[in-house]
């Protein structure tokens, strides 16, 4: 077994850096998240395992989108599907294909998971409009938050006005990539506003990869004293990229280059705008009643080719959301106690347009999909001492389908969801907890229906899962600490694709999944080194393919990031990140070869002086050849690849005032 390098570099140098000054810094303010229970509060007071990206860490990463940020977490996988970070597979706690599904992704917690298999259109909000990424992981949000969210939750928050800036950003580099963004924010008495646009363009590493993509985006916010507020979000997106599909084994060994395509006119066009408002009012002292209310419009055109004809679709999708919640912070039996109630309905109305070409025959096809969810959901934290707190929630949740045409027309499924957690404080900034979830995911719309018969499949359930895991957040000194988590899912019905019958099904039986993630992070007086391992197994227990691992999810993950202020307003930052070796996704039969591990590391350069700053960020710096991405495809089946990038560029300068 190879051994992950990355976080034995990492732990090398947390343990014998020596540092540059006598006198250590000051350990940061501990996070604020709301995440974990849709009400602020500190980390360290949730049983649970939660990231935050602060946006401080963003401007000095060596990523460009959000999905690239995730990568070098512990018990995250990252995945870029098409090879011109478009398309990303992002994989919390092991459901390798149907991951996408099984991550709950929200923006200022609107969801913005897809209602069909298109999943999350992780462009929607460039890095430059984000303040801080929250990530809790395990099947905790599902009481809070609903469908998918059977992996974990992702809350990406955007900037809003509290402070007065205008920035800028200018950007190019390898691949005739080209970007730029422009924002500014401020407050005025109980007004605040935080604006932003963005462009970004690529020739992409391989043939028929590039793209552009622009982006709009506003948060205002007005106070009525301490008595009320209003919030107004909105944004627009539009994109259009090329589709290079996979490359089998065959090519490779038949001499085309990594950067060829096989699929030199296939592409996809996305128009996507939102607006959502979310009046609150202030009663109790702390406590609150809040509404969202929000409205989605997208719209996607694409073609595709295959062995023997074509595909072309135009699909415009509607959702409406609208949820209220209450926080009520009031004490009881004398105990500090806080309470978040709630109601979250959704509706996507999907209008489908597709014309095939099948070996000569066309056909067009217009179908219309709707999905109708509900959820009554509460959810308590009892604090028995300042060290102790006991949490508990429970969530009843429904779904009603319709499909026309169809035969039968309709569906609907219910679940009830509970989790329970107890949280121990001690010393600064350092707790142990333990938590217990039932959670799940339904269908979404096309894997319940059939487009090649018209027809629901009945016989598909909704999965649920159990997971329980135990873990640890500890200071060992202001500039060391750590964290260290165990956890166990035991899925039910769980909803996979069938390679061998071409059919969305339940998994006869169960799945489970084993892990622990470990991170440490050490402080020295210009240097900042965090280092983390993940060790899970994903595995079938019943059915066909017992005693299988679950294809996609390596067993060994590690990630390396270092900060080092050089001085005279220099800084050097290095990433790194080891995947191991995991099955191609569709094997789930492990019939072939695992997909060969491989080790990436980035680096990034910045010199910034008063409000200017420039960077040059190199990717892939060794020049690993490997692919995120590997399936099974072709006929007969063979290993297929979406190559990774070689070594690339990026130069930019940044104003911010």
């Amino acid at each position: 077994m190879k051994v992950p390098y990355a976080v034995s570099i990492a732990a090398l140098l947390c343990l014998t850096t020596p540092a540059l000054s006598a006198e250590e810094p000051e350990a940061t303010l501990e996070p604020i998240v709301v995440t974990a229970t849709r009400q602020q509060e500190s980390e360290s007071s949730v049983p649970a395992y939660i990231t935050t990206i602060s946006a401080a860490q963003i401007s000095k990463s060596t990523a460009t989108n959000v999905p690239d940020l995730l990568r070098t977490l512990s018990g995250i996988q990252v995945k870029d599907i098409t090879g011109n970070q478009r398309y990303f597979q992002v994989d919390l706690r092991g459901f390798g294909e149907t991951a996408q599904s099984n991550t709950l992704v929200l923006v200022d917690g609107r969801r913005i998971n897809q209602a069909d298999l298109s999943g999350t259109d992780w462009t929607l909000i460039p890095l430059s409009r984000i303040e801080r990424i929250e990530v809790i992981q395990g099947g905790r949000g599902s009481v809070l938050y609903g469908d998918n969210a059977s992996g974990g939750v992702i809350n990406i928050i955007s900037k809003k006005g509290d402070q007065t800036a205008l920035e800028a950003d200018i950007r190019a580099g390898s691949y005739g990539t080209f970007g730029s963004s422009a924002g500014a924010s401020g407050s005025k008495q109980n007004f605040s506003y935080s604006v932003s646009g963005s462009y970004q363009s690529t020739d992409g590493y391989r043939d028929n990869c590039g793209g552009t993509a622009n982006n709009l985006g506003a948060n205002l916010a007005y106070y009525f004293g301490d008595a009320a507020g209003i919030s107004l979000d909105a944004g627009y997106h539009k994109d259009t990229t090329g589709l290079p599909g996979a490359l089998k084994q065959s090519d490779l060994d038949a001499g085309r280059s990594r950067t060829d395509t096989l699929n030199p006119n296939d592409y996809v066009t996305t128009e996507d705008s939102f607006v959502s408002i979310g009046p609150e009012i202030y009663f109790w002292g702390d406590s609150l009643l809040h509404v969202d209310m929000s409205y989605r419009d997208r719209s996607v055109a694409s073609y595709s080719h295959f062995a023997g004809g074509y595909f072309e679709g135009d699909t415009t999708l509607h959702t409406a959301g609208f949820s209220p919640r209450a926080i009520i912070r009031e004490p009881l039996w004398g105990w500090k106690n806080k309470l978040v109630a709630g109601f979250d309905l959704f509706d996507a109305t999907e209008d489908i347009t597709n014309s095939t070409v099948f070996f000569g025959s066309p056909s067009v096809a217009q179908t219309n999909l709707e999905k109708k969810n509900y959820g009554a959901y509460a959810h308590d934290e009892l604090s028995l001492t300042d060290q102790i707190s006991l949490s508990g929630g429970y969530r009843h949740d429904w779904v009603e389908y319709e499909f026309s045409p169809s035969s039968p027309e309709s569906a609907s499924m219910d679940e009830d969801l509970f989790t329970t957690g107890i949280n121990y404080r001690f010393g600064k900034q350092s707790h142990v907890y333990a938590n217990f979830s039932h959670s799940f995911r339904y269908p979404v719309m096309d894997e319940l229906f059939s487009f090649f018969t018209n027809t629901i499949n009945t016989g598909l359930q909704p999965q649920t899962s159990d997971d329980i895991e135990i873990g640890l957040r500890h200071n060992f000194t202001n500039t060391f600490y750590g964290s260290i988590n165990l956890f166990r899912i035991d899925t039910t019905n769980e909803i996979y694709f069938n390679p061998t019958d071409y059919q969305n099904e339940n998994m006869n039986g169960e799945t489970r999944r084993d892990g622990v993630e470990l991170t440490l992070t050490k402080i020295f007086d210009r240097i900042k080194v965090t280092g983390n391992y993940t060790c899970q197994s994903a595995e079938i227990l019943d059915g066909p393919y017992s005693g299988k691992t679950i294809p996609g999810v390596p067993i060994h993950k590690a990630g390396l990031d270092t900060r080092i202020d050089l001085g005279w307003g220099f800084a050097l930052g290095l990433n790194g990140t080891y995947v191991g070796q995991r099955y191609f996704e569709s094997d789930f039969a492990n019939s072939f070869d695992k997909q060969s591990d491989y080790t990436v590391f980035n680096s990034r350069l910045d010199y910034t002086w008063k409000q200017f700053s420039a960077y040059v960020i190199m990717n892939n710096i060794f020049n690993e050849t490997y692919s995120d991405y590997g399936v099974l495809g072709g006929y007969p089946l063979e290993p297929s690849y979406y190559p990774s990038p070689k070594t690339n560029f990026l130069v930019g300068i940044s104003i911010r005032y």
